[in-house]
């Protein structure tokens, strides 16, 4: 019943938040997404910021701002004290993207420096076409710039057992 809504508007659907990179683009091989997945994994363990990758072909009619909230919204991603979430979002077909994060990373990821990731990191690895490069070096960067925020040391209790996708928690990404 909830999903009605956004059907009758025409509006993309939010996809199940089932592991940290979400290919629905069939964009990334197999081995890149474990790649990613082990990647951002570890990350969270580390610092206990939780980041998310969502590749979907369009966003339209909606913005990728309007977009990315609503991914944000539905998936919780992040602690919810320190809101240390986020989501990085590409929509491919429309060649746009987007890095949503949470108020809890604005003092380090504010929407500058994700713009500036976008530019000089993504982009210019996605105009040749290395879709997995771009993301991967993109994430990269996202990694380090929130490893200079002081945030609460992760929980090993919280959202059960690392390596369980299930107990994923949405996370703001974008």
């Amino acid at each position: 019943l909830a999903a009605a809504p956004v059907h009758a508007q025409g509006l993309v659907a939010v996809p199940p938040l089932e592991a940290r990179v979400t290919d629905l683009t069939g964009t990334l091989t197999a081995g890149e997404q474990a790649d990613l997945e082990q990647k951002l994994a570890a990350f969270e363990q580390r610092k206990g910021t939780q980041v998310a990758v969502l590749i979907v072909p369009r966003v339209a009619p909606e913005t990728i701002e309007q977009y990315s909230l609503r991914v944000v919204e539905a998936w919780k991603l992040g602690r919810e004290k320190p809101d240390d979430g986020v989501l990085l979002l590409v929509a491919l077909e429309e060649r746009a993207l987007r890095i949503e994060v949470g108020y809890g990373l604005e003092g380090a990821l504010p929407d500058a420096v994700a713009r500036r990731i976008i530019d000089e990191t993504i982009t210019p690895l996605f105009r040749q076409g290395d879709f997995h490069g771009g993301i991967d070096a993109g994430v990269e960067r996202i990694m380090r710039v929130a490893e200079g925020e002081a945030l609460p040391p992760p929980d090993p209790r919280w959202r059960g057992q690392p390596g369980n996708p299930g107990a994923l928690v949405p996370v703001v990404f974008f």
